[in-house]
């Protein structure tokens, strides 16, 4: 059984990667710039340095890696700061790990498994992808672009009568290098890494479509959808204002 996770020396992919290690699982760690110490996996590890936001580079880690059984589409960052003022071709590059690098190889290994009919694809979106993100504009839409596209194919597989499994992670404040990336502090309380990584991998298993790890993601999603929308602006832009660091 072999495993390819993105993003998957730090975070929420590395903690992924060591719940499928425990499973069983070979792994093939894609980065851009972090290296770790394979010795901490009992299976086979294999690492590739790549910048994803390269289009190029997203067919060619197609090529590389062939026949996987399970697929962690994680890679991704954010940015803080109000639109007009955030930095161009940082939004820009966001959109190119977070949205088409995610998109290109979502797409090239879900027509893998439909051909052999099975497998398992879990797209990392965030509970972002609930609301509104007036301050992080361009991160929360692409997150939104992760979850809708995630369901949507989800509803394509089943009716094909498809065994391809596809879910979408939503995870709430995860303590990570994220927030260093992206400039903010969280005002909230967060959750571990590893504590998402086991509770995605045993829902991704159960063929749970939308996984959210949190009561507080779950309500989120729920109680956002009976809000006036600039009353739930208003919120969203608070809220976002707090992690102004």
């Amino acid at each position: 059984m072999k495993a390819l996770i993105t993003g998957g020396t730090s975070g929420i992919g590395l903690s992924i990667a060591k719940e499928l290690d425990k499973k069983g699982y070979d792994l093939v760690l894609v980065s851009n710039s972090s290296d770790i110490d394979k010795n901490i996996f009992k299976n086979k590890v294999e690492l590739i340095k790549m910048d994803l936001s390269k289009k190029e580079n997203c067919y060619k880690l197609h090529d590389t890696v062939k026949d996987i059984d399970v697929f962690i589409n994680n890679a991704g960052f954010g940015l803080f700061g109000s639109f007009d003022e955030t930095n161009l071709e940082t939004e820009l590059n966001m959109i190119d790990v977070n949205i088409t690098a995610m998109h290109i190889l979502t797409k090239l290994y879900l027509k893998d498994m439909k051909e052999k009919n099975s497998g398992y694809i879990l797209n990392t979106a965030s509970a972002a992808a609930f609301a509104y993100g007036p301050l992080m504009s361009t991160y929360y839409a692409s997150k939104s672009y992760v979850y809708k596209l995630t369901l949507s194919i989800s509803e394509e597989l089943r009716k094909d009568n498809s065994n391809v499994v596809i879910s979408c992670l939503c995870p709430g404040p995860v303590y990570t290098n994220f927030q260093k990336r992206a400039n903010v502090t969280f005002t909230v309380n967060t959750v571990t890494s590893e504590y998402v990584a086991k509770y995605a991998v045993d829902k991704l298993f159960k063929k749970k479509l939308i996984i959210a790890p949190t009561l507080a993601v779950k309500l989120s999603r729920f109680f956002i959808n009976f809000l006036p929308i600039k009353t739930a602006l208003k919120i969203c832009y608070n809220f976002q204002k707090r992690k102004d660091k």
